[in-house]
């Protein structure tokens, strides 16, 4: 089986152009046997691309915009679904793969058949701690407490600068707001004095 990836070699999007080097990078890493489609140069290409993308999976323009994911004739996804499969860590099987002996994958499945284990048990990447990462988390406390004590400090300044900012009625008072107060109150004078 070979997985078939759809792409536009002279795109002018270069958000499809990161999409595109994300699947195609990503499969030569896991060292997934691939072929790129060029639907920019070949038109067959595109128009079987655009004819085997399921409908439901189609964008609302109706065109889907590579890179699209086929294993053979079999529709796989898009980007953003291969995106989500490699974050819940299940590209082989959205790409209709068996995982390789010795992948995180492969020993889920094995552990559900047999009855072993739990599957969460065996996603669960715990690290153990060591006798230096402990030893160094707890040099790490007092730098937190010191951190702790100057950011109080700062929030204290800064209420104290804010309380300086107060008007009579406790009110917050913007400088803008002040230089209006005083305005008026010069014009009141100046009207009580022509009075």
């Amino acid at each position: 089986m070979v997985i078939k990836v759809y792409l536009a070699s002279s795109s002018g999007s270069t958000a499809i152009k990161k999409k595109q080097q994300d699947v195609v990078g990503f499969l030569e890493a896991l060292k997934i046997d691939y072929s790129q489609l060029d639907i920019a140069s070949n038109e067959e290409n595109r128009q079987w691309m655009r004819e085997n993308v399921p409908g439901e999976m189609k964008p609302t323009s109706g065109i889907p915009l590579p890179p699209q994911i086929f294993n053979e004739q079999m529709y796989c996804g898009d980007y953003e679904t291969f995106f989500n499969a490699k974050e819940d860590n299940a590209v082989y099987e959205f790409l209709g793969l068996t995982p390789p002996p010795g992948s995180k994958r492969k020993e889920i499945q094995e552990a559900e058949q047999n009855g072993d284990t739990h599957p969460a048990e065996l996603e669960e990447d715990a690290p153990v701690e060591t006798d230096a990462q402990e030893e160094k988390e707890e040099d790490d406390e007092p730098e937190d407490e010191e951190e702790d004590e100057s950011r109080k400090v700062a929030e204290e300044e800064n209420q104290d600068e804010g309380d300086e900012d107060k008007g009579e009625d406790n009110h917050l008072v913007s400088e803008d707001e002040e230089e209006l107060q005083k305005l008026e109150e010069e014009e009141q004078g100046s009207e009580e004095a022509e009075d």
